[in-house]
């Protein structure tokens, strides 16, 4: 089959866009003295993990492009490279890019390579950049190979992803309230995204999307941004670091320390690789859904209001208290 097929780096060509709008919302900032703020180390971090993302994968790419190169010889199917099949391959990727995401945030070994990009405690157009270094050790490139099995060209693939994170890069932005109704119905959002990056107890693990905000609605993991619950952004547990070093590797140290620890059983050491981040196999820590919980056994008021669905209106107090 074939393989002289060649598409454009999206990323590479929208890096003078991204300098422009940082440079503009820093300027709108700086003279309307609202919608965010910008911290010189917090975005000078965000910069060199985006640099470091693109070393890393200058690294292994080659790697990934001869294993999506091998999956393209041996499918038999080819949909070639009109304009409906790249519109088409692009909502696959875009679903393809929600159950990735969604896996960073329910899978600690995915969660130690996305954990990097929340853990700015700020919310603009510098924490887009800030990004993995270690995407390959989760393997979730695999997460592609139906796509090419499937028969759409490996830099066609390539290609939409890329776009895919270009659109996601304007959303990271408190200059922008909401968007048109019938926009923030079908379209990832700034404030949609907003909510995706708060660690409050309402806003965790929600808002997965990259492009389509459909892929949450439809899976069931959308919370609107609420006026009475203002975003508060980071990690559960904030690092407190603006070493890149520390931001890129420390949920893998972590990793390491937990599951290393004497007296485990082979099913707890999994446990601290696999299971959702905040697993701890002496209740030591609380998960999101305990986390969540607590908040409601806190605030029973909340039981029932979006990000807390899954706690009914009428549910008594005693079993929201149980974690």
């Amino acid at each position: 089959m074939t393989d002289q097929v060649t598409f454009p780096d999206a990323v590479q060509w929208a890096i003078p866009f991204f300098i422009a709008a940082i440079l503009a919302e820093f300027i709108w900032i700086a003279v309307k003295g609202k919608g965010g703020r910008y911290e010189t180390r917090d975005s000078v971090t965000s910069l060199i993990m985006g640099a470091g993302n693109i070393a890393s994968d200058l690294m292994v790419g080659f790697l990934i492009w001869a294993g999506f190169m091998w999956l393209w010889q041996i499918t038999p199917l080819n949909l070639g490279t009109s304009i409906p099949v790249i519109i088409l391959c692009f909502v696959l990727d875009d679903l393809r890019y929600y159950w990735v995401h969604r896996f960073g945030h329910r899978i600690r070994w995915v969660w130690a390579s996305h954990v990097n990009h929340h853990s700015s405690q700020h919310y603009n157009l510098t924490t887009a950049l800030r990004q993995t270094w270690t995407y390959s050790f989760t393997f979730m490139m695999v997460v592609r190979s139906p796509l090419i099995l499937l028969g759409f060209h490996p830099a066609m693939v390539l290609f939409c992803g890329g776009v895919n994170l270009v659109y996601q890069f304007w959303i990271h932005t408190e200059a922008i309230k909401k968007m048109p109704r019938w926009f923030e119905a079908v379209m990832n959002t700034p404030s949609h995204h907003r909510a995706h990056h708060g660690r409050n107890a309402r806003y965790l693990d929600c808002n997965y999307a990259g492009t389509f905000i459909i892929w949450d609605k439809l899976f069931g993991t959308f919370v609107p941004e609420q006026e009475d619950d203002k975003v508060d952004y980071g990690l559960v547990h904030n690092i407190g670091t603006f070493n890149p070093l520390r931001v890129a590797f420390h949920e893998w140290v972590g990793i390491w320390r937990d599951a290393t620890q004497p007296g485990l059983t082979v099913r707890q050491r999994l446990a601290y690789c696999f299971a959702p981040p905040g697993y701890s196999h002496d209740g030591s820590r609380d998960n999101s859904e305990q986390i969540k919980a607590k908040h409601i056994a806190r605030h029973p008021e909340d039981r029932g209001s979006p990000g807390f669905e899954q706690f009914e209106t009428d549910m008594p107090n005693s079993q929201a208290k149980r974690v």
